[in-house]
């Protein structure tokens, strides 16, 4: 491991390519951020300044929010802006190159892996304002009543070298760094929250569907995520809503389906074991304060019938507890120290701390298995295909909670997947208490198993993979295309301690829907998401799978591994004959948000006549918090909406 604190760094910063040169100065940082029923826009602008004496190419990085849809990047240099298209990634690289030792601005935005995007500016002039705006989409879904939306800038603490060089930057703003939240829900918000940033935002109700939180600091520096959570009021019925999309009646249609259960998983009163697998690597580093709190204030709750592992690794796993213990005041206190002494070291051996915490099963008893890593392996086993066949093998409760903003998702994906189980991404802007609260009750209640989702008479094609499992209070977000508008019926089968349950209603897809043009983005990001891993798992050939990942990128405008946005002035395209492509989807987008703003939040529910579901959603009834039902700590949900630790500040 190298020698560096990578969470010194921030992300979010400009610095010069040629390394002699003094780092660009931030003048200004701006986040604006639309959330509209759980559908999320953010646009990033940034001012930079040159103090060095000629123009010099400036590399701007951000870590890569999972699923985030990027649809516009723009430089503005002086009075003249230029926008992007995507292409494919080598004819991008060919092109900046020729524009660039040609004298005339350019841009292009790449994707570096799973961990960030990079934005690369041909001509950063001194003396004049330099501008770089970009856009970008994402769906957030409702986990027990709390929507939960996540502004990365904090460096994911890898165990790159490289890394080092790559995060030392100018990271102070000069002037001003704010961020505008509006968040508009058809469904009643209790109350918004914003960690750490209390005492610089502004907030404004005006009523209980619309919300505006303004913060705004000088003098700031960008080594800090922003997390913003809103929680949903009490008593709202589990429901499914429709989101579609379709332009003309000669393409499919593009829909995003929410499903949110109602509350008939009842608790699980018998003893449960329960394995907490954390990881100790150097990575960690940043991470550890949140790990030891959580897992210690953990232990404290668990009920006296229950038993617990505690499984480390690092280059090797090992067991603090050696086997399982019963929990006893004794044990707790004995083991909560224990896991207060622990410190990051070496590197990160992730297939040997999952194997050595699926030993010693008891099959008669509910196991859950907690992890808290951030899933960047590079000692040991580091195959996908490995990591699938380990899990798959047993029959548990898998929850994983991937740390940092450079975590390794796909691998975390492909854990969660062949064991039916789910993650959380967590940021150290987040409430880590809050966040293992939420995750609680899933562990505490039965779960929906063999779980499967039909829709029939539409013609729906292509849905994204729904889980093995469905939890407590798990929201579902599927998407897919139609190609045959009018009313379909949707089937829901499940089995629930033995005993197996049908939730059938139906759902109006319409010929012509405009509102959400953006969704054609997030589908096909879905399927390239789902590409990558099939990628790493040998399902898809790997040619086969870079293929369809360009031809996506390329048809939809996204930047992905295979393809990459080329900026330029209008003249340049004219002159390369590059189809616009990109400029074409935006105004249609442009156009649909701009309908958005001047209307209230619409309501999307299609299950009102035919109910699918006869029972209130989780939390007393969609969204309110219930400190007195969690599985690993009465009253720590506090953590999220009332008393939270301060948090350090430059």
């Amino acid at each position: 491991m190298s020698g560096f604190s990578a969470s010194a760094f921030a992300a979010g910063t400009l610095s010069p390519a040629q390394s002699n040169l003094k780092p660009m100065e931030i003048l200004d940082h701006h986040v604006n951020v639309v959330i509209n029923n759980g559908f999320v826009q953010t646009e990033v602008i940034q001012t930079f300044s040159n103090p060095n004496p000629a123009a010099a190419e400036a590399i701007y990085a951000f870590p890569l929010p999972k699923s985030a849809s990027l649809s516009e990047m723009s430089i503005t240099i002086g009075e003249e802006t230029i926008h992007g298209e995507v292409l494919a990634k080598q004819d991008v690289d060919k092109i900046y190159e020729e524009e660039k030792q040609s004298g005339r601005q350019a841009g292009k935005a790449s994707k570096q892996g799973y961990e960030r995007f990079e934005f690369r500016v041909a001509k950063v002039e001194p003396g004049a304002n330099n501008i770089v705006r970009f856009v970008y989409f994402q769906t957030l879904d409702i986990d027990t009543g709390i929507g939960r939306y996540h502004y990365p800038l904090e460096e994911g603490g890898t165990e790159d070298p490289a890394a080092a060089s790559f995060w030392m930057r100018n990271e102070k703003v000069k002037n001003a760094f704010s961020v505008h939240v509006t968040l508009k829900s058809a469904w009643p918000v209790a109350d918004i929250r914003a960690p750490g940033y209390e005492k610089y935002a502004k907030t404004d109700q005006k009523d209980e569907h619309n919300y505006e939180m303004t913060l705004s600091r000088a003098d700031a520096s960008l080594n800090e995520d922003f997390v913003f959570y809103y929680r949903l009021a009490d008593n709202l019925p589990g429901r499914v809503e429709l989101i579609p999309y379709r332009a003309n009646e000669k393409e499919p249609g593009t829909f995003m389906m929410v499903v949110t259960p109602g509350v008939d998983l009842k608790p699980l009163n018998n003893g449960k074991d329960f394995v907490f697998v954390l990881d100790l690597s150097g990575s960690m580093s940043g991470k550890m304060t949140s790990l030891i709190e959580g897992v210690g204030r953990s232990l404290k709750k668990l009920n006296p019938q229950d038993r617990f592992r505690i499984i480390t690794f690092s280059d090797r796993a090992d067991e603090i507890t050696r086997g399982f213990v019963r929990v006893t005041p004794e044990n707790v206190e004995k083991y909560t120290k224990a896991v207060a002494r622990l410190r990051s070291s070496g590197s990160t051996n992730l297939y040997d701390g999952l194997k050595l915490g699926l030993k010693g099963l008891d099959a008669d008893r509910a196991t859950s298995m907690v992890l808290l890593t951030d899933a960047v392996t590079n000692t040991g086993i580091v195959d996908p295909k490995r990591f699938q066949k380990l899990v798959a093998k047993h029959d548990l409760r898998f929850f994983g909670f991937l740390l940092g903003n450079s975590a390794n998702w796909p691998l975390m994906q492909v854990i969660t997947e062949a064991s039916g189980g789910f993650y959380k991404s967590v940021s150290n802007g987040d409430d880590i208490m809050g966040q293992v609260m939420l995750a609680s009750d899933k562990l505490k209640h039965e779960a929906m198993h063999h779980f499967t989702l039909d829709v029939d008479g539409v013609g729906a094609v292509e849905l994204t993979d729904v889980p093995k499992k469905l939890f407590y209070g798990q929201q579902l977000v599927v998407l897919g295309r139609y190609t045959k508008p009018g009313t379909a019926k949707l089937k829901m089968k499940a089995r629930i301690t033995g005993r197996d349950e049908v939730y059938e209603t139906q759902a109006v897809f319409p010929k012509i829907a405009k509102d959400h043009p953006e969704l054609e983005r997030i589908w096909a990001l879905s399927k390239i998401d789902k590409l990558t891993v099939e990628k790493q798992l040998g399902v898809t050939p790997a040619k086969e799978a870079t293929n369809a990942i360009r031809d996506l990128g390329l048809q939809y405008q996204l930047v992905t591994d295979e393809t990459s946005m080329i900026v330029l002035s209008d003249e340049s395209f004219k002159q390369r004959n590059i189809d616009r492509k990109n400029q074409r989807r935006l105004k249609r987008e442009y156009a649909a948000q701009q309908r958005r703003a001047s209307r209230p939040a619409p309501n999307y529910r299609v299950d009102k006549k035919k109910r699918a579901f006869k029972f209130r959603a989780p939390r007393s009834g969609g969204g309110a918090l219930n400190p007195l039902a969690v599985l690993l700590g009465a009253g720590a949900l506090v953590s999220v909406f009332g008393a939270t630790r301060p948090r350090k500040r430059k």
